[in-house]
């Protein structure tokens, strides 16, 4: 009988071990990051295309409802409602004639909930006869809530003229 229930139940207790290996572990960790990743660059393209369609909602839509938004200025807005609105109001004015390309330079998890990303910027915004080309760093700050990573802060850093672009 007890040779039975070993028999039995050997397989199971192999197959548990198996899976608290270390390297199962770091598979099944390598796959989560991944997708991590791919949730912050799905982010990062949500803004990108917001800003060329000149929707202010489709920029702000990546951001938690309580998100810091910090501008290159030093400008601050509360809440994905600011951003929205703010970026709605500058596409209508100032960068109606403007594109923006963003590129996710790195992305670290600091934790499995929250995420930090740097993103490089080129602004190229047509001001009357002029084009004016600029560059920036972007830090953000993400949280993971639901199993939904959303920008809980942007801090918008300008580049300093003559530098290279990264």
């Amino acid at each position: 009988m007890k040779n039975s229930v070993l028999v039995k139940t050997l397989p199971l207790v192999l197959a548990a071990l198996a899976a608290l290996a270390p390297g199962a572990h770091a598979q099944e960790t390598a796959a989560l990051k991944a997708g991590d990743e791919a949730a912050v660059r799905e982010s990062v393209r949500q803004m990108e295309a917001g800003w060329n369609t000149k929707s202010g909602a489709a920029f702000a839509k990546p951001f938690a409802e309580d998100a810091d938004y910090v501008v290159i200025n030093g400008l601050q807005l509360k809440g994905r409602d600011q951003i929205d609105k703010g970026h709605q109001q500058i596409f209508d004015t100032i960068y109606k004639d403007s594109s923006l390309a963003l590129t996710l330079k790195q992305v670290r998890l600091l934790r499995p909930d929250v995420a930090v990303a740097h993103v490089a910027a080129h602004l190229k915004a047509r001001l009357g006869e002029q084009t004016q080309e600029n560059d920036a760093i972007i830090t953000l700050v993400l949280t993971k809530d639901k199993g939904e990573w959303r920008i809980a802060a942007f801090q918008n850093t300008g580049v300093t003229a003559g530098r290279p672009r990264q």
